[in-house]
């Protein structure tokens, strides 16, 4: 990809490498009583959080006595420590950024043609495992984008699973799933993550899984337009860019992923489409470059 001439997005939440813990007060009013008459803890709650203390590997004196920042794993309030990233994550960083920022004067575009403003989303790097609005979620589910937060998250250790482990090689793979994400804040924007989202607790759990493919592949229709529209008027992409894309789709589709995973398909736990589904979709997308070739809802064939 040709990205030298994107301006980069500043709208990048960097969480990566952060430590994050819960600081019980020091000094004197930190003891904790033990006595039931002074409204402490008994014997019974103390034997409990000396267990916990154990199986944590924290010397439980420290939580009797206040010796100082316990970390929790998974406690999102208090100190925060930050390791310094390595220049490939840097580089990386600077990748995700002006990927987003293209992501932004697109879709900013196309909502103006429409007469409608485009709200910006944010992005969230994060290693091991991060809270946002839709609750606590590890970097094994892979990026997610939060409807409550308008924020797209992300650990940049999946780039080295979807080349490594599932053969989406080169950088427009990477792209690509940034491209899809944001795609489901435009449907966010557009009421139609709303509305999915309130027919799904009427209906069964398979036709919500059905619904949640369509939901999916349309995300990927707009990845699709993105990748046109910021081609037409930045010239990003390189020879071989759309076809790494392909594979790419094809890679994470719910057919192959579940044969890799457990050695058969059941598609009727299908969330985000098989891979040709999301393969067409994309292509779609790009080929025909306008979100109203996108309606996934309402198409008799995905």
């Amino acid at each position: 990809m040709r990205l030298d001439n994107e301006r980069p997005s500043d709208n990048i939440e960097d969480r990566r490498g952060e430590t994050v813990g819960y600081n019980f007060p020091r000094g004197p009013r930190m003891r904790i009583p033990l006595g039931r008459r002074s409204g402490g803890m008994g014997l019974g709650t103390l034997a409990v959080l000396l267990v916990v203390a154990w199986l944590m590997g924290i010397n439980p004196l420290d939580l009797l006595t206040g010796g100082g920042n316990i970390q929790l794993p998974g406690q999102m309030s208090g100190s925060v420590q930050r390791q310094a990233p390595s220049a490939r994550d840097a580089k990386m960083k600077d990748f995700v950024a002006r990927v987003l920022g293209s992501t932004e004067r697109t879709w900013g575009r196309i909502f103006s043609e429409r007469g409608e403003r485009y709200i910006k989303p944010r992005l969230v790097l994060f290693t091991g495992y991060v809270n946002s609005a839709c609750g606590m979620a590890q970097s094994a589910m892979g990026p997610f984008y939060c409807p409550g937060d308008s924020k797209v998250y992300i650990d940049l250790s999946f780039y080295r699973d979807l080349s490594a482990k599932l053969g989406a090689l080169g950088d427009f793979p990477e792209a690509y799933v940034i491209a899809h994400e944001v795609g489901h804040h435009v449907q966010n924007l557009l009421g139609i993550a709303d509305k999915v989202n309130a027919a799904r607790r009427r209906i069964s759990q398979v036709e919500a899984n059905a619904l949640s493919v369509r939901m999916e592949l349309q995300a990927d229709c707009f990845a699709g337009v993105w990748a046109k529209q910021a081609d037409l008027t930045g010239h990003i992409l390189e020879k071989g860019d759309i076809e790494e894309g392909l594979n790419a789709a094809s890679a994470i589709g719910d057919d192959r992923l579940q044969r890799r995973a457990q050695g058969r398909v059941v598609p009727d736990s299908f969330t985000h489409g098989t891979s040709v589904q999301r393969v067409r979709w994309f292509k779609r997308g790009y080929d025909m470059g306008q979100m109203g070739n996108c309606d996934t809802f309402n198409a008799t064939r995905l």
